[in-house]
């Protein structure tokens, strides 16, 4: 029987490992952990979350939403995990971290047809092979990989959020609410007054950064922009962004807030909250400082603070098929955020896709084309587009997604639609048997 290999086992690669065992190939899963690790890495199982935000919204009018329908449908190991590991989060779908990477963990070990090997990878494989390895790649794999391709990479950062604990938020000047009052109030809020933001914003501009080499405000990708990049844009952008207090109540005034921190829970028991839209690359004893100033988190005992990545992705238009294969050679595939998809369930969904299409090469058959008009298929399509010119990270959105015949003109409505069709086709797909 032929073995692929599958390089890395993050979100991508342990998608990728078992869609392509469950259709009965041998698989040899490659990970460098334990033996080696980046400085985002903290645990030795598989699937770390390294940054602490949700797999994001949950609801059909949402195009990350619709992905995860689309991957619940067609067996996704990911999808099954997060739902068995899930924590409540109004309208998203978040998980405790560490029980979701240890369930896909232990049914990756678990599967008759893989084999986990523990070893640094620093050549491109000769295929069948999948390399997953994530925007922290190794530097010898990097490296090995522009060698492969005879191209440059392109290099973006990526920023996590501080984590902050349960009992030391001041819930005197904090309250539990989701926007909107959607769902369950998963959220506790931290309230800021004009004279507080003022003095906030003032201190978050003028904090010292840790040192990050070649970093450029320009090269920020826009959905992971460090909070004191978004805080130097404009006075009031926080305001509008992870600090509106749009949907929000102060139950202290009875009135909509001036603006508001939200922190959403990190693990199962509650006990770990994450700052919303916190990413920094602040010096710690920094975040400590300005970070204190919300009044709620005066006394804060930060567990974990925010941390910077350079993170590292192709010119996938010019290199990768609609497969996420190498033009040149279909049997040497790539997934995850090193292709260009920017997200947990859109390296999820690109392993899977990689997979299946990858199974169908090397059992003889043609591999599915997904349609443009899903969202696996349309990010797939925009990975591989060789009519974009500045190629840049992406989420799963509608705008990639082949428009709707008929106009319909409430967003949330039209945005159903879509969903809709996509789902009939997944559902027609997975009736044939991808």
């Amino acid at each position: 029987m032929m073995t692929v290999k599958v390089i890395g086992a993050g979100l991508a690669g342990s998608e990728a490992a078992w869609q392509l065992a469950q259709r009965g190939i041998s698989v040899e899963l490659i990970e460098m952990k334990p033996l080696k690790k980046t400085p985002a890495h903290h645990v030795d199982t598989f699937a770390e979350l390294v940054c602490s935000n949700s797999l994001r919204g949950d609801r059909l009018e949402n195009a990350v939403g619709l992905l995860k329908e689309e991957l619940r449908r067609m067996g996704s190991l990911i999808m099954e995990c997060a739902e068995a590991t899930r924590v409540e989060a109004g309208g998203c779908l978040a998980v405790d971290r560490q029980g979701f990477s240890d369930l896909v963990t232990e049914k990756i070990k678990n599967h008759p047809n893989i084999t986990v090997t523990a070893q640094e990878v620093t050549q491109v494989p000769e295929g069948p092979v999948i390399i997953a390895t994530g925007p922290l790649t190794s530097d010898s794999l990097s490296k090995a990989i522009g060698e492969y391709f005879g191209a440059d990479y392109l290099h973006f950062f990526d920023a996590a959020a501080p984590l902050v604990t349960a009992e030391s938020v001041d819930m005197e000047k904090a309250w539990w609410q989701s926007r909107y009052d959607r769902g369950t109030p998963d959220y506790i809020n931290c309230a800021m007054n004009k004279e507080e933001y003022d003095a906030f914003i003032a201190e978050l501009i003028a904090a010292e950064e840790a040192e990050v080499h070649g970093f450029e405000d320009k090269r920020v990708f826009e959905g992971c922009m460090p909070v004191e990049v978004m805080a130097r844009r404009g006075h009031e952008t926080l305001r509008f962004g992870p600090l509106k207090p749009v949907g929000l109540t102060d139950p202290a005034t009875g009135r909509e807030p001036y603006a508001v921190v939200q922190l959403r829970q990190d693990n199962a028991v509650k006990t770990v909250f994450n700052l919303v839209g916190f990413q920094t690359h602040l010096k710690f004893p920094e975040q400590k400082r300005v970070f204190s100033m919300i009044p709620a988190l005066k006394n804060a005992e930060f567990v974990r603070y925010g941390v910077m990545h350079q993170n590292t992705f192709l010119q996938s238009p010019k290199l990768l098929d609609r497969f996420y294969a190498d033009r040149r050679n279909p049997l040497v595939a790539f997934a995850g955020q090193m292709t260009g998809v920017e997200g947990y369930v859109e390296s999820a969904a690109s392993g899977f896709l990689a997979a299946v299409a990858m199974a169908a090469k090397v059992q003889g058959r043609e591999p599915v084309e997904f349609p443009q008009e899903t969202a696996i298929g349309a990010l797939g399509l925009y990975i591989s587009d060789e009519r974009v010119e500045n190629f840049q990270p992406m989420n799963v959105n509608f705008s990639i997604i082949t428009p709707l015949q008929q106009r319909i003109r409430k967003k949330a409505e039209k945005n159903l639609a879509l969903a809709n069709r996509s789902l009939e086709i997944i559902d027609k797909l997975v009736a044939e048997g991808i």
